[in-house]
């Protein structure tokens, strides 16, 4: 490879890419530097009128320290994550014309699966990953774009200078090169997006240069021109990366007297712009009014359109996994209501909003918008900046509504009793919900201005721009030298464009909020300090429910878990505990794929019901038994992973867990047998029924252990779930039903788990619980329905036990 790059990279082709990169950050740098002062001044203008607006209900978190020390690191900005060869291929294509490669012909693509993950990227060098099924590939490609979008998302919206100065160069500059529209490659932070700016030039002219020397068979030099292309790429990048930081720092140092003439001076700059801007408007606005009623009005009610839809969906499915996560907490903690476990559950939640997995759904709703049809007309590279933004908010936004929740919670439960732990979460839980509603119309309603602003600007500044570009220098005369830095005829330019299209577009949010679609609410409904102790909670520190709630002291594998070093490892290990390796992996022979981890761990969304068991289960490695004890033994023993595709064999797991599997399965139902004949009995004494039925009852608890009633088909757990998180009876806390199962023997337990593999679509069906309106299971509907069902079981065994108990025996003989 060092070859390579030195035979292709010489002496005389870097000077060219520092030419090339120096003359950008030349121009790149004027307009930096113009730009500063600019937004120098309106930060301060800000700050003294004040915006209005309504204002956020919802709490939102600071910052994130989630403790993460990982051995390697992949600079995702700028990425796309594919999961078939032939979408690969299409694009490795495109990259250097002339040369076509087709699926299984590239040496250096060897697949070790059919479930491939792949990182590609325009100019740096691309990733290769392999799992072994569908369900991990899926899992995974969550977790990449996750990381995707958070790299993308590199310019800190607190920065109020810095960033709007640094977006509107690019543009600018862009704009002045004959490129308006978006620009997918605006992404990560600003030397890299300064880098993508100058590979979008650099890069044809270095593949005119070096791809005609490249020799060898295609393969190979598609693969050559990948390693110089990142070559150049980092190259590039380093030089920015210098020269950014040169430019800022010299701005930074000259802002204390910008700031002074600010201050003496800002009167007679907001005078003397307005002065500028009216002459301007007298310019621009007949030509403005005229493309806007032709070309853009007629598009603004369908663009909204599909705007709104996707994106509505989206939070959606926000504010309900939100609120089923609430719920299944809630269920969880009606029978062991204790605060640790609420620890436990509140320490996951805390972190949902960064769980890939979970959030997929959320997500996915979003991907589906298009603006098919209207991209090429307003010069729209595509729909992913929009789909991108939008799934930012809604994270951003379930990441408000949990940290919200937990500051609600955490103030009502000093004081609480255990027994109002329900109340008061059901309590914390309406509270947000309703913020959430308003938030979220209040969040997407910006989000559509915005998205259309930048669909329309870009097309009237287009449009414009060659009759109003000549005129607009002579305007430089009527402002004074002094505030010549803080008012620019081009900025002002292109304020007149952006209020004259601003009408029409808020115009058509307010129809559509008028009119409640999507759960839009409407701009007279403003919700100003309505909850100012809330407002003080935030300034609380954040809350580590692990230690105040869930005995942080306790060693676990032999580490002090009151050790903040630790703390953060365990916080982490909630959301990418997906990562760890599991068992003995086996190390696949495609030296090209990297380390890719099995993910069993990662939890199943719209096929699980969540136990206390089951969730903590999650944040372990799973081994055979599935026991607590093997784990420790297993965490010691794993060995550490290799620089090569390390992945486990999902066959053999399962058939060493279903082992564990049957055994529990075989306790579970000795445990709802034993509490089916007590409810028999006391049933019996209520409804007092005739002495033959007495004889039938007695005979029917005495035979409650065989494995040949339907009323025990009914009660046990079909194999095939048991690697579901289900809701195990033998998490309840009565004691009595424990020790009666200790005492039965192995035999009893043998003949359970064979009556237990019988196929699923035989047995009868358990009921769902009941649930009060509020979306609690209460526990006195669920009694009552437990003695329904053994009244009903009861007589289903009296009317067809000969024939099931044949059909049982007959099925064990066969087993």
């Amino acid at each position: 490879m060092g070859d390579l790059i030195s035979t292709h990279l010489d002496e005389a082709r870097r000077e060219v890419i520092t030419a090339r990169t120096g003359e950008l950050m030349g121009e790149f740098g004027r307009l930096y530097e113009q730009q500063y002062a600019v937004a120098l001044f309106n930060k301060m203008r800000f700050d003294l009128e004040g915006g209005g607006g309504p204002q956020n209900q919802l709490l939102h978190r600071k910052a994130h320290d989630r403790g993460l020390h990982p051995k390697g690191t992949i600079n995702c900005a700028g990425y796309r994550v594919l999961t078939s060869m032939e979408e690969y291929l299409e694009l490795l294509n495109t990259s250097l014309p002339g040369v076509k490669a087709k699926v299984g012909s590239s040496p250096f693509l060897k697949c070790a699966t059919q479930f491939p993950l792949i990182l590609w990227h325009p100019y740096a060098r691309h990733y290769y990953f392999y799992v072994v099924t569908e369900k991990e590939q899926q899992k995974w490609s969550a977790v990449f774009q996750d990381c995707v979008r958070h790299t993308n998302n590199g310019l800190s919206e607190e920065c109020k200078v810095q960033t709007p100065a640094f977006t509107d160069a690019v543009r600018l500059y862009r704009q002045a090169h004959g490129h308006y529209g978006t620009w997918d490659m605006m992404c990560g932070t600003p030397p890299q997006i300064l880098a993508n700016l100058v590979m979008e030039t650099l890069l044809p002219e270095m593949r005119d240069l070096i791809t005609p020397k490249l020799k060898g068979k295609m393969h190979e030099r598609q693969r050559n021109w990948m390693l110089i292309s990142d070559a150049v790429y980092g190259l590039v990048q380093s030089q920015t990366q210098a020269q950014y930081e040169a430019v800022v720092q010299s701005c930074e140092a000259g802002r204390p007297p910008l700031e002074t003439t600010i201050r003496t001076d800002m009167d007679q700059i907001i005078t003397s712009k307005e002065h500028v801007t009216s002459k301007i408007r007298a310019l621009v606005l007949p030509k403005a009014e005229k493309l806007l009623k032709v070309s853009i009005q007629p598009y603004i009610s369908s663009i909204l359109d599909a705007l709104m839809e996707p994106t509505s969906r989206g939070f959606f499915e926000v504010k309900d996994l939100f609120f089923r996560e609430l719920v299944d907490m809630s269920k969880n903690l009606l029978n062991d209501g204790n605060k640790e476990k609420l620890g436990e559950h509140m320490d996951k939640i805390s972190m949902l909003a960064f769980h890939p997995v979970k959030m997929q759904s959320c997500y996915e709703k979003v991907e589906t918008l298009s603006l098919e049809g209207l991209q090429q007309r307003f010069d729209v590279s595509s729909p992913s900046v929009f789909v991108q933004r939008a799934q930012i908010l809604m994270r951003e936004q379930m990441d408000d509504a949990v940290y919200t929740f937990e500051q609600l919670l955490h103030k009502s439960l000093e004081g609480q009793e255990q027994e109002d732990l329900s109340k008061t979460i059901q309590g914390c839980q309406d509270r947000v919900i309703k913020k959430f509603d308003y938030d979220s119309s209040t969040v997407r309603k910006k989000f559509f201005r915005e998205a259309l602003l930048q669909i329309f600007i870009p097309y009237m500044l287009k449009q414009l721009s060659p009759s109003c570009s000549a005129e607009l220098p002579s305007f430089q005369e009527l402002i004074f030298e002094d505030f010549s830095r803080f008012i620019l005829v081009e900025n002002i330019f292109e304020e007149v464009v952006l209020h004259t299209v601003m009408k029409d577009i808020m115009l058509a949010v307010k129809e559509a909020a008028v009119q409640r679609r999507h759960n839009l609410y409407r701009d007279s409904i403003v919700l100003t300090d309505s909850d100012p102790n809330l407002l003080l909670l935030g300034e609380n520190p954040p809350i580590d429910w692990a230690e105040e709630y869930g005995g942080g002291q306790e060693e676990v594998d032999g580490e002090n878990t009151g050790d903040p070093e630790v703390q953060k490892r365990r916080r982490v290990k909630q959301v990418v505990s997906m990562i760890q390796i599991e068992g003995n992996a086996s190390v696949l022979p495609n030296e090209s794929s990297l380390e890719v981890p099995a993910v069993d761990d990662i939890p199943e969304e719209g096929t699980e019901v969540r136990s206390d068991t089951s969730l903590s289960q999650k944040s372990e490695k799973q081994v055979s038994n599935g026991t607590k004890e093997d784990v420790k033994k297993n965490a010691v023993d794993d060995k550490p992973p290799t620089n090569r595709s390390v992945l486990k064999e999902e066959e053999s797991t399962t058939e060493r867990s279903l082992q564990g599997t049957e055994i529990k399965s075989a306790i579970d139902c000795a445990i709802q047998e034993i509490e089916k004949a007590v409810q028999e009995e006391e049933h019996e004494a209520r409804t007092q029924k005739t002495a033959e039925s007495s004889s039938l009852k007695e005979e029917t608890a005495a035979e409650d252990v065989k494995p040949t009633s339907s009323c025990e088909e009914g009660a046990r757990i079909n194999p095939a779930d048991t690697n579901k998180d289900t809701t195990s009876s033998t998490e309840k806390p009565s004691d009595s039903p424990v020790r009666e199962v200790e005492a039965v023997t192995s035999e009893q337990q043998e003949n359970h788990i064979t009556a237990s593999t019988q196929e699923s679509h035989t047995e009868n069906p358990i009921a769902p619980s009941q649930h009060d309106n509020s979306g609690f299971q209460s526990p006195t509907n669920e009694a009552a329905e437990e003695e329904q069902q053994g009244g009903k079981k009861e007589c289903n065994d009296s009317e067809t036990g000969e024939d099931t108990g044949k059909g049982e025996i007959a099925h064990m003989d066969h087993q």
